[in-house]
Formats: structure tokens, sequence, C-alpha cells
């Protein structure tokens, strides 16, 4: 290359930078916003729109009248003050318009078409378009009542943007079946956390949640009695709720400590319990068949019946009390979705007597659940799955035990991690996911949202940024805020198995800061030590005023009060660093203090090891876990890390 070319690219170069960092080139740039669960489809248009304070919405028929009162209010809640309807799409709209309803409707299909934008035909499927001609033109299109109750959950995440960018999403769930089952030990969701939480399912697009308490003991221990007419109204309260976030509300029933299979008198009494939920409004129901004794029969009838006790006797027992259930809810409802159950070895895909009875004899239109290669599985791959299905005889329901912390290697945490090791693509071998949540509702949602976010499009989905968008969406949006959360869900990302080797690693964040200190030190080069001993103090401090933050900046303060031990320990455990990063510096410097920096940080060390969980709050009690092995293991070390002076 000549010179005379070379100065005339270095020219070309600037010229096209300062262009391209104008005013006018900057002012409106168009960009792909970030929905969660991550969509099928999202392209972006040209062009962007402001909302204004007064907009147009046209409501085309065969639209719930719930899902049109809820894109009223979220266009309220941003900021619109004057709503105008309209039974037309008017020629040139001089406000923003909002066009809501299903995809069969003539008006649906003219504002997609002016949108050039196509209905999606999938279950559940929505498709939300928005052009920005004129003063803008937003198209909400569900396939069915659902899929239009999900484009109003992307709605809703589009409308924190300042502009509205023109864009096209095509969406429908990659698995049937997305929720979560109350299905854990220990204290049980209060009504309000239940609330709560079908609430937070709505608006990820979930679709299912089953009631299953292990410590509710009219569902297990007196399965057989009736509920007061007081529980009997809440829960009733809890399916409407659930009805209105688009969520199937299924009731499990756990029979199997007691239950004589073959005695008619018990089946009956299933049944009529049954039909007591089904007067307050459930139509989907369970039948729990886990963590009980199957090599012998509850009662003498049964051997009677069945033969001798063993694994392959209860399989075939369990078949015909399950498929007579089945066939009694189709009796009642002819539409009623298919019965779920839980077998009684539901943890692992190994060939097995009782697996071969189950695939044999269990009506193939009930649902089988499965939690993985393990009760609580390090990883799940599509081959695990498919073994899965061939043991069972169908494509199973995933019952991950994530973020579930009611086993003993769990005690003193929260398990805060993102959803991981799922591999994509297991929507082509499982019916859906169902997550086993902590019994701590709010900080269950951290995990739930990945797991929900992956049942959706298991293709699409990434474990870090959906962990993201969970401290964001707890942080109503502050970034403050979302910042003192993902401190504390580094301290608690340990993922414990029912092993000896956890799953997900403790405190990844935190480890490589303070492995880069200790290497820093290690290497004598003085501006890297003092650089380190920066960073240090700076992330005790972020570490010490995280909980602060926390506690004035999430959206629901049940997740403060839930978290409250963990926040309480952090923040010595925080203060404790502080001293530990005042003590390397003042070692650094010669200074004699040191010394006692370093003994009140492990007095403070000592006490925040000391916090104790909420008494009855879960299985198990015991001292709070805060990024151990790492954040306790550096404050023990850090003495011997610079020699101290003497003084």
């Amino acid at each position: 290359m000549t010179r005379a070319a070379n100065r005339w690219t270095g020219g070309a170069l600037a010229a096209i930078t300062l262009a391209l960092l104008t005013p006018a080139a900057q002012a409106n740039p168009v960009t792909l916003p970030a929905i969660f669960p991550t969509p099928v489809s999202m392209t972006l248009g040209d062009g962007t729109f402001p909302l204004g304070r007064a907009a147009t919405l046209i409501v085309a028929p065969g639209t719930e009248p719930e899902t049109a009162a809820l894109v009223r209010t979220l266009l309220v809640q941003a900021g619109i003050t004057e709503i105008q309807t309209a039974t037309r799409l008017p020629a040139t709209p001089d406000r923003a318009t909002i066009v809501i309803g299903p995809d069969s409707a003539a008006l649906v299909r003219d504002a997609l078409n002016r949108s050039q934008a196509r209905a999606e035909d999938k279950p559940e499927g929505y498709t939300l378009t928005t052009r920005a001609t004129g003063a803008g033109l937003i198209t909400l299109a569900g396939h069915d009542a659902d899929g239009l109750f999900h484009a109003a959950q992307s709605f809703r995440q589009l409308l924190t943007r300042k502009t509205i960018p023109a864009l096209t999403i095509r969406d429908h769930p990659a698995m049937p079946i997305r929720g979560t089952i109350e299905g854990f030990y220990g204290k049980p969701w209060s009504m309000a956390d239940r609330t709560k939480h079908l609430n937070f399912l709505g608006q990820m697009k979930a679709n299912t949640y089953v009631y299953s308490p292990k410590d509710d003991p009219f569902a297990r221990d007196k399965w057989r009695e009736a509920y007061p007419a007081e529980t009997l109204k809440a829960l009733g309260t809890l399916v409407a709720t659930a009805r209105a976030n688009h969520v199937d509300f299924v009731y499990a029933i756990s029979p199997g400590p007691s239950i004589c299979f073959s005695n008619p008198a018990d089946e009956q009494t299933l049944l009529r319990k049954f039909a007591a939920l089904r007067g307050i409004g459930v139509h989907s129901f369970y039948v729990a068949l886990d963590d009980i004794e199957y090599q012998k029969w509850n009662c003498e009838a049964d051997k009677a019946a069945f033969g001798p006790s063993g694994a392959q006797a209860a399989g075939v027992a369990q078949s015909k009390l399950l498929n007579a259930v089945q066939a009694d809810l189709l009796k009642q409802d002819p539409a009623a979705r298919p019965l779920i159950m839980v077998p009684t070895e539901y943890y692992d895909a190994k060939e097995s007597p009782y697996k071969a009875a189950l695939r044999a004899n269990l009506n193939p239109r009930i649902v089988v659940q499965w939690t993985g290669t393990d009760v609580v599985p390090p990883a799940i791959s599509v081959p695990d799955a498919k073994a899965a299905t061939k043991a069972f005889g169908r494509k199973t329901l995933l019952w991950d035990n994530y973020p579930v912390n009611d086993y003993a290697s769990s005690a003193g945490r929260l398990l805060l991690a993102p959803y991981a090791k799922r591999e994509a693509g297991l929507s082509t071998e499982l019916t859906g996911i169902l997550s086993n949540p902590m019994n701590q509702e709010a900080p269950s949602r951290v995990a739930v949202t990945g797991v929900l976010a992956f049942g959706w499009n298991d293709k699409g989905y990434d474990a870090d940024r959906t962990w993201h968008f969970a401290a964001r969406d707890l942080a109503g949006d502050d970034a403050h805020a979302t910042a003192a959360l993902l401190e504390l869900f580094d301290t608690q990302h340990l993922a414990p198995t029912f092993g000896s080797q956890p799953w997900q690693e403790q405190a990844p964040r935190l480890k490589a800061l303070l492995d880069h200190v200790r290497e820093a030190l290690a290497n004598g080069d003085e501006g890297e030590r003092r650089a380190a001993l920066a960073m240090l103090r700076a992330k005790a401090d972020a570490i010490t005023d995280a909980p602060d933050t926390i506690r004035a900046g999430v959206v629901d303060p049940g997740f403060a009060e839930q978290a409250r031990p963990w926040l309480e320990a952090m923040q010595l455990w925080g203060r404790s660093l502080q001293l530990t990063a005042a003590g390397l510096a003042a070692a650094d410097q010669g200074s004699a203090t040191a010394t006692r920096y370093f003994a009140d940080a492990g007095r403070i060390a000592a006490q925040a090891a000391a916090v104790q969980s909420i008494p009855g709050a879960v299985r198990f009690d015991g001292p709070i876990k805060i990024a151990d092995g790492v954040l306790d293991t550096f404050i023990a070390d850090a003495p011997s890390l610079i020699a101290v002076s003497a003084g």
C-alpha cells in the first residue's frame, strides 16, 4: 500500500468514525429489546416511536375481558393518561394504536397485514408486532386465549423502554407443561406466598402449578379426611388466581403411605376428595406415590389381590388405582387434562421390574414424572430423557429438584445459582418441566425464572442472561438493587446434590477475585499488589452494602424477609472482609496494626458463622452459609499472605 493510500484510508476511517458519533446518527438507534423467556423469533424493523400520553385501544371480538383489562392497566402504568377505544382501524392513526385479540379475528388479521406480519399457529402461540409508521401501530395476536395472555406479558416487558422499536415477535412454547410443584418437605408456603407465586408464573408464561406440599396433612397423612371448609375456601381463591394467570392449578394427593390398593372404599374416598376439589374449580389432578415403602403391602387384601409384596406387584397395584382414577376424571369431565403421577422409582431411568409393570399396565394417557438421573441430578441430557422415555413407555414430565432446599446437604443455603446443565433439545423428549422450589417462595423465583425460560425455549435459553433478568425483575429494574442482588446470588451459588459433590460451584465471581488477590500478592510486584488490594476493598464494600440495598430496593419485601438471616450473615462477612482488606493493606505498608485488623476480622467472621436460619422455616435448621469454602477460607488465610511487622 502506498503512503497516499495509507493517508486516504486513515482519513476515511476518521470521517466515518466522526459521522457515527454525531448526534443525528445516534439520536434514535433501533435496538433489539430483551424479552424473557427468549422468544422463538424476534426481528427488528425500521424506526422507533414513543407511546406518548394518549393511545387508542382496539379490542377484537373473542378477546377475554381480563386480558383486555390487563393491557389497559399496562398502558396506564406506562404513563398513558388518555385511552380511547375504537372498533376499527383508522386509515391513518393520529396516536399510538394498540390492537389486541385472537388471530382469527378479521380486525387482528388486518392489523397484522399492515405490519407485514404472520400469525403464530402453535398452541399458546402469539405474534406481537409494532409498526413505527406515523403514530405507531402495536398488534397483540394470540393463537388462543393463552397465547394472547402471553403476548400481553411480552408487551409488559416491552413497555419498560422509553421508545418502542419496530419489531415482530412470533413465539410459542417448546414444552407443553411448564411451571412449579410445591412438593417440598418442611413449612409449606402461606396462601399469600402462593398468590404471589401464581402471579409470577403468569408473568413468566408458565402454565402449571401443582399443589403438593408434603406437610399438608389432608393431602398425605390424613388424605381420607375432608378439608375444613375454611381451607377449601382458601384453596378456591388460589384456583381463581391461577385461572386469572392462565395457570392450570393441579391438586395432588399422596395416599401411598396408607392406601389399600385393592379396597374399593379407598378408591372411592380418593375420588370423593377429588370431587370436593372439583367443586372449587380444580380440573386437573395428580397422585403422588413418591417416598413410600413399596416392598410391603399396607393391607392383607392387597396380598390376596396382587400376590406377594415387591416392586413388580406394587407397579401393577398402582396402575390399577391410577387407571380407575383416570377413567373417572374423563367420566366427570371429558375435556379434563390427563392425570399426572409420580412413581415410587422416580429418580433414574434404569430398567426394573417396577418400571416394567408401569410400562405394561399404566394407561398411556397418564403423565409420569421423573426427577432425572438422580434425586438431585448434576446434569440432564437428551440421552438421559430418551432412556426415561423407554423405561416408562412414554415421554416423561421432568420434576427438577432445583432449587428445593429441604434435604440435609442444602441446610443453611439459599440456592440462587442460574438454572444450568440441562441440555438444549430436551423439549423433543419431555412433556415439560416442573421445578420443585425452596421453602422460601420469593428467593425461589431466581432459579425458577430459569426453569420456566428453559421450558419455554430450551434451544434459545441463556442461563446467565436469564439469571441477570431475574435480578432485575426482583429489583424493579433498579440498577443499584440489581447489582446488590447479584452479589447475594454469588454467595449462594453452590448447588448441592445427594452426594458429596455439588453440581454448581460456590461463589465463582468472588473466588475469581480472591484468587487474583492471592496471585498478585504472591508475584511480589508492588503495582499489581496495590491494585489487587484496591479491588479487594471495593468487593468487601459491595458485599457489606448489598444487604441494606436489597432491604430497601426489592419490589417484593417478602424477598428481604425470607432471606433475612442470609442478609444479616452476608453483612457481617462483608465487614470481616473489609477488616481483612485493611489488614492486608497495613501489612503491605509494614504496619503492626495489621495484627489488630486481622483479629477483628476473625471475631466478626465468628459472629457471621453463628447466624442461624429462621426457626421452623426450613426442614433442617442450622447456621447460615455465605460463600462457604471461599470467603471464610480467604479470611482465615489472609494473615499468612503477607508477613506482619512486629512493630
